[in-house]
């Protein structure tokens, strides 16, 4: 959203300004990331192998957290910061073949790659600068799924 089409927050900070504020919680999320060993390849591969609870304490308090957050702004119509309501649209589950089939794909390459797509800027931000190329990898699917998304059965 640009400050000509919200002029309380553009009112409040300048677009250069809310960049570096983005940039800075950016960087901040990168550290907690990397200092909890989320981003760590040995800390995935323990997951996919069930030799260690950690990745999965750190899914589960992520799920609780946004369960949560959720439920709260349900119940109590907690605003945007420009003051809109916050839609959230209900799931067409269907044959949940999508869900199924993208959470494979999903989960292959995590563990081929020993990286979610979350962290892959932390990781190359920390010198581990192989994950350049799962990082391009990474843009390469969302560019194809957007190319063939017309023609998916959705």
């Amino acid at each position: 959203m640009t400050a000509a089409a919200s002029p309380d927050l553009g009112a409040q900070s300048a677009p250069q300004q809310r960049v570096v504020v983005y940039l800075l919680l950016g960087v901040v999320f990168g550290v907690v990331l990397t200092k909890s060993e989320v981003v760590s390849w040995f800390r995935i591969q323990e997951m996919f192998r069930f030799q260690s609870f950690h990745m999965y304490g750190v899914i589960g308090s992520a799920l609780a957290v946004a369960a949560t957050s959720l439920a709260l702004i349900r119940r109590l119509k907690i605003p945007t910061l420009t003051g809109d309501e916050i839609a959230i649209a209900p799931k067409e589950f269907g044959t949940g073949r999508r869900y199924w089939i993208g959470g494979t794909v999903f989960g292959l390459g995590w563990a081929l790659t020993g990286a979610c797509p979350g962290p892959l800027v932390a990781l190359i931000g920390s010198g581990a600068t192989v994950f350049v190329v799962t990082f391009l990898a990474a843009v390469g699917g969302t560019w194809l799924y957007g190319v063939l998304r017309p023609h998916l059965p959705h």
